[in-house]
């Protein structure tokens, strides 16, 4: 009986080591790739408008989240960039992006109980696939003459990017439920409704979060383009506004602060499904 926790205890240690060792070796290739970043400036094989040196992009990073003169010598002063800092500009990526990933998920995982359940599927699945097909700025045009150049159409342009992998990740998590496990919960009395949300769903619970997650993933991906006209705050359309204006320092900026925020996104979604679906992996 003493054995399992021993067990468990000697294997704390090394997963401890081994994240230790992880992050050792992404530090240490992160530490690389800016030295040759470094390098390939300071020998300057490359234009600083192509590829401006590290302590620039820093330089503009920090000019964003403060107030500076609007020119060198001048005693006028600006607020970040486009009157906002750049963490205000993060912070509306962000919440259009909760919005939009948030209405995919109300409406996707419901219609894909729907789909994987009944015959709907069969008649919305290719529209489905079509939709997942088309690159969002195939129809941003449309949507900002839809619904104006204002928040409206950049959360639909959102939505419509995260709606298609939620709803196919809840169909496909409702397909792979085990048929024994309906029909033990059937034999138990169980009505369709309590089948499906006290069986089907839970068991869907793991597919659903990895949908939600490539969800989170595209929506990210999409920002930009959700936020070329009026996108301003906004950290996809202040990365847009400064590549018209050649300011590739404050664009590596951007991309850099929607990559680092894309990571711990991501890393939040792991802790959640971690909360929420204790049970993955084990059954």
């Amino acid at each position: 009986m003493s054995s399992a926790p021993s067990a468990a205890g000697a294997s704390r240690p090394r997963r401890t080591a081994t994240r230790v060792r992880r992050g050792a070796m992404h530090l240490t290739s992160l530490a690389v790739l800016v030295a040759l970043w470094w390098l390939i400036t300071r020998l300057e094989l490359v234009r600083p408008l192509f590829l401006p040196a590290p302590g620039a992009v820093w330089d503009a990073f920090v000019q964003a989240n403060t107030d500076h003169p609007v020119r060198e010598g001048s005693d006028r002063m600006v607020r970040g960039e486009q009157n906002y800092y750049l963490w205000e500009h993060l912070l509306a990526s962000l919440r259009r992006i909760g919005v939009g990933v948030g209405a995919a998920i109300v409406v996707g995982v419901p219609l894909g109980l729907l789909m994987a359940t009944t015959w709907v599927g069969v008649i919305l699945e290719p529209y489905l696939n079509f939709l997942r097909s088309l690159p969002p700025l195939a129809y941003i045009g449309l949507l900002i003459v839809w619904f104006g150049i204002g928040d409206t159409s950049k959360i639909w342009l959102l939505f419509l990017a995260a709606f298609p992998p939620i709803t196919m990740a809840t169909i496909s998590g409702v397909r792979g439920v085990r048929e024994d496990m309906l029909n033990a919960a059937r034999s138990l009395g169980a009505s369709r409704r309590q089948v499906l949300t006290a069986v089907a769903l839970p068991a869907t619970l793991p597919e659903l979060m990895t949908g939600v997650r490539v969800a989170v993933g595209f929506a990210w991906t999409t920002v930009v383009a959700a936020e070329i006209a009026n996108g301003i705050p906004g950290i996809g359309g202040l990365a847009y506004l400064s590549g018209e204006k050649l300011n590739s320092e404050l664009v590596i900026a951007c991309i850099v602060v929607i990559g680092l925020a894309a990571i711990a996104l991501d890393l939040g979604l792991k802790a959640l499904e971690r909360l929420l679906v204790p049970w993955r992996g084990k059954a």
